[in-house]
């Protein structure tokens, strides 16, 4: 197994196409088919399967894919250390829930990056999937929460697939609504006075189980419920129609500021942290990813 070989496969997932990934690495088709052959040969592993449609990873290609990113990385830093040239592009994925915080972190990441190019993903998805991106090595980390509703079971999940979930705050519940709403004003809210308003919650697709709710209250403890799939959608809702949702109060700049949190009085906790994958070391984008999120909660 080589550097180069590593190179080579890293390319075919990334642009999920073999006569691509020649043409970007700047070898024959053949050479680089035979390269892989070869690699998955030697491991024996099938990284790849092959159809009409192109190639796509396995689940073992996946893992594998995920270590050799990291000794790719890390041949990178050595390289540029010693010559001065880098000779990767810097690689992060985070998966997440809706939060604000996380999307200023993110930017920090990428302006604090030296590097020429890079190639950084950020994806703001439903629950079942943020765990999903991680097992599966599609994202390096994820970030969601446990409260005493959900702990139980995403525990369990988390453990099927030897994931961890590493602590970041806790908070008790808080209400977002506009700063015109007619509570907006109030130093805390009791369930009762939002009856008279619409409930707008994050719909999490097919696995719409309780315990992925991305909310501490759910939308069955409602009468007026609105689910959407993106947070721009839930803002607009929230400030046209009088809505609210519930989350942990921590805030962000690159969160409108239009919005407020106002205290909620339930008897729960907040609980929001990062996933990750049992014994694996972050990489360096990770860790300033992880940093600039502390930092800004630190602020709040």
């Amino acid at each position: 197994m080589t550097l180069q070989q590593l190179r080579y496969a890293d390319a075919v997932a990334t642009f999920g196409s073999i006569s691509e990934a020649a043409r970007r690495v700047f070898v024959t088709q053949p050479t680089l088919t035979e390269s892989i052959r070869a690699l998955e040969e030697e491991l024996r592993v099938a990284i790849f399967t092959r159809s009409a449609k192109g190639v796509s990873v396995t689940r073992e290609g996946e893992e594998f894919l995920a270590s050799a990113r990291q000794i790719l990385d890390d041949a990178s830093r050595i390289t540029e250390k010693y010559t001065g040239k880098a000779v990767r592009r810097p690689q992060f994925a985070v998966s997440c829930q809706h939060y604000a915080f996380a999307v200023e972190a993110f930017m920090e990441v990428v302006k604090a990056n030296g590097a020429d190019s890079y190639d950084f993903t950020l994806r703001e998805t439903v629950t079942s999937e943020i765990i999903e991106d991680v097992a599966r090595h599609r994202s390096e980390i994820g970030i969601l929460y446990l409260s005493d509703r959900n702990e139980k079971p995403i525990r369990k999940i988390l453990a099927k697939e030897e994931l961890a979930f590493e602590e970041l705050f806790y908070a008790k519940p808080h209400v977002f609504l506009g700063k015109k709403h007619p509570l907006a004003k109030k130093k805390a809210i009791a369930l009762d006075e939002l009856d008279a308003y619409p409930y707008i919650s994050y719909e999490q697709g097919v696995e719409n189980a309780l315990y992925f709710s991305e909310e501490v209250m759910d939308a069955i403890d409602r009468k007026k419920n609105i689910r959407v799939r993106d947070r721009a959608t839930m803002t607009n809702l929230i400030l046209g129609l009088d809505g609210f949702t519930v989350a942990s109060g921590v805030y962000a700049k690159a969160y409108n500021p239009a919005i407020v949190s106002v205290p909620l009085r339930l008897d729960d906790t907040i609980r929001v942290g990062i996933v990750r994958r049992e014994g694996v070391t972050l990489s360096g984008a990770a860790a300033s990813f992880v940093a600039a999120m502390h930092k800004i909660i630190d602020k709040t």
